[in-house]
This record gives structure tokens, C-alpha cells and sequence, in this order.
């Protein structure tokens, strides 16, 4: 699978974003995302189960980011409101192959990663 992010930027504090994340090759069961800041681990933000679209987001976006997929057009959607200072890191798209009850939040569940894309919240 190879995946492709777009869509970072500048914004202000209470901004907003959308990242695109498309996928081609094979067939994947969950697109993820997670974000990794200077200096910090890559850490867990939201991900959706391709074909059922259930989704799961860390607890420092919820009610602020939603994740959605456009499965005819193999890409997904990170749209990001509310934004804030501490938002600011490098976001990666990731994708796992094999299907899984539950949807992981752990960087060694996913398979495939994308190129990063930077988003900086200024104050």
C-alpha cells in the first residue's frame, strides 16, 4: 500500500485543517492517523475501519477531529477543528493489511505509512 498525506499548513490557534491521505495498491482493513511533535514519540490521534467506517480517536481530539474515508476515491480525511498550540507535529497516515476486531492505536499494528505532513498552530 502506498500512501500519500497532504493538506498540512499554518493556522492560528481555534483553525482548522483537513489532511488528505490517499492509498493505492493493495487492499487495507484500517486507515490511521498519528502525529509525532520534536522532541516526542509518534503518537496515536484517530483512526477508521475502511469498509465498516467505525472510528476511534485518542482523547485530546475527541469532539475536535473527525476522521472520515471516501472509499471510491481510496483516500481519507482527517478534518481538524479547534486547533491548538499543542497540535502542532508532523502527521502521518498509516494503514493496516490484516483485518482486527478492535481498531489498533498502536504504532506496530500499521503496516504502511505515508510521508509525513507538517501542521503549525500558532498561539
Amino acid at each position: 500500500v502506498q500512501l500519500q498525506a497532504s493538506g498540512g499548513g499554518l493556522v492560528q490557534a481555534g483553525g482548522s485543517l483537513r489532511l488528505s491521505c490517499s492509498a493505492s495498491g493493495r487492499t487495507f482493513d484500517t486507515m490511521g492517523w498519528f502525529r509525532q511533535a520534536p522532541g516526542k514519540e509518534r503518537e496515536f490521534v484517530a483512526a477508521i475501519n475502511w469498509g465498516l467506517g467505525n472510528t476511534n480517536y485518542a482523547d485530546s481530539v475527541k469532539g475536535r477531529f473527525s476522521i472520515s474515508r471516501y472509499t471510491a476515491r481510496n483516500t481519507g480525511y482527517l478534518q481538524m477543528n479547534s486547533l491548538k498550540p499543542e497540535d502542532t507535529a508532523v502527521y502521518y497516515c498509516a494503514a493496516k493489511s490484516l483485518i482486527a476486531r478492535t481498531i489498533p492505536t498502536a504504532t506496530v499494528e500499521y503496516d504502511y505509512w505515508g510521508q509525513g505532513t507538517q501542521v503549525t498552530v500558532s498561539s
